[in-house]
Formats: C-alpha cells, sequence, structure tokens
C-alpha cells in the first residue's frame, strides 16, 4: 500500500484512469464487432458503422489508449473487409 500522500493520491488517479481506459477499449471492442457482423450481412449501415469505428479508433489513439500503429493496422483490415 502507498504510503505518502503523493503516493495515495497517484494510487486514485490510476484507478480511475484504468477504469476510464477499459471502458474505451470496451466500447471499441463493441463496435468493431459491430462492423464485422454488418459487413458480413452486407448490411446497408455497414458504412456508417465503419466511419464511426475509425473515429473511436483515431481518438483511442490519440490518448495513447491504444497504439497508433494497431489503431492504422485495424483501420485497414476494416476497409479491406468492405472492400470485399
Amino acid at each position: 500500500m502507498a504510503h505518502s500522500a503523493n503516493a495515495r493520491k497517484r494510487h486514485r488517479q490510476n484507478v480511475k484512469r484504468r477504469a476510464h481506459n477499459r471502458a474505451v477499449k470496451s466500447d471499441l471492442r463493441h463496435f468493431i464487432k459491430r462492423y464485422r457482423n454488418a459487413a458480413a450481412a452486407k448490411d446497408a449501415g455497414a458504412a456508417d458503422v465503419l466511419k464511426t469505428v475509425e473515429s473511436k479508433l483515431d481518438k483511442a489513439a490519440k490518448r495513447n489508449i491504444i497504439p497508433t500503429n494497431r489503431a492504422n493496422r485495424l483501420k485497414g483490415r476494416l476497409k479491406k473487409m468492405a472492400a470485399k
């Protein structure tokens, strides 16, 4: 357990940030799955979902929740799926 006031505060901040980052990643996985299902079913709304997914990936990468290269790789793979 943290002993100094500074360490206790850092612990509180880390807990909050970890919870937020986990929520963002979970939301991202949800939208990616939704897009993959829509693309597989050749749904007309898949393009809108792809746009949302790309936006969420860019925001997560900008905030260092996921690495930039991972976001770019996922976007590329999802666009490739859309082209098929």
